[in-house]
């Protein structure tokens, strides 16, 4: 209800400026998913992140064994040999919790990943979004993937289909060379056969 009260609240303070102009909405996750190049690049990144997190449950279980004998053998440890092993531990622990925060963190190296990942196709998007706003005369276009709640939206202003025709046009593979030499081939084909229906007409002839 409040995120309704505040779009409502939107609608009206800016309708004089929609009035003047005409208005398309896109939906740039629902293009990014449909994005061959992106979703091949995403499932790399899925990998790398499966292998950091079984990366970290080997060395999590490592410090957790480590601990458990620590604390079985600790009345039989003295000295510097107590202080050794809780210094084993304690290293183990750190590192740990320093590779979590460096690969998981907010800061981390996922978020980095992520965003080097999608800025080259975000890249892609807006230049087809701009192609297509100005082939349609579109003064506004909205993103109802970028936190806008649209309620309601009749088909002829969600322009998400041609944003994403264009992309797989443009990322489509050139097949000129293949095309030319299966035409070339067809017509070699067809020729031969018109040669031999001639022959075969002037041997009845004769």
């Amino acid at each position: 209800m409040k995120n309704f009260k505040l779009l409502s609240l939107f609608l009206l303070l800016t309708s004089s400026l929609f009035s003047a102009q005409k208005i398309g909405v896109v939906d740039t996750d629902y293009i990014l998913s449909k994005m061959p190049q992106y979703k091949d690049a995403e499932n790399r990144l899925n990998t790398q992140i499966t292998n950091w997190q079984m990366e970290i449950q080997t060395l999590q279980s490592d410090l957790d064994k480590k601990k458990t004998l620590l604390e079985n053998e600790r009345v039989l440890l003295i000295g510097d040999q107590l202080k050794q092993r809780e210094k084993e531990v304690d290293d183990l622990d750190k590192k740990v919790k320093g590779m979590v925060n460096n690969r998981f963190g907010t800061l981390g190296e996922i978020n980095n990943a992520r965003s080097n990942l999608t800025k080259p196709f975000q890249d892609q998007i807006w230049n087809a979004i701009k192609t297509v706003s100005e082939k349609n005369s579109l003064g506004i276009i909205l993103d109802k993937s970028n936190n806008i709640s649209v309620i309601f939206l009749e088909k002829r202003y969600d322009y998400t289909d041609k944003v994403l025709d264009l992309l797989l046009k443009n990322s489509a593979p050139k097949k000129g060379e293949s095309v030319n030499s299966n035409t070339s081939s067809k017509q070699n084909s067809r020729g031969a056969a018109s040669r031999n229906m001639v022959k075969e007409r002037s041997g009845d002839t004769k």
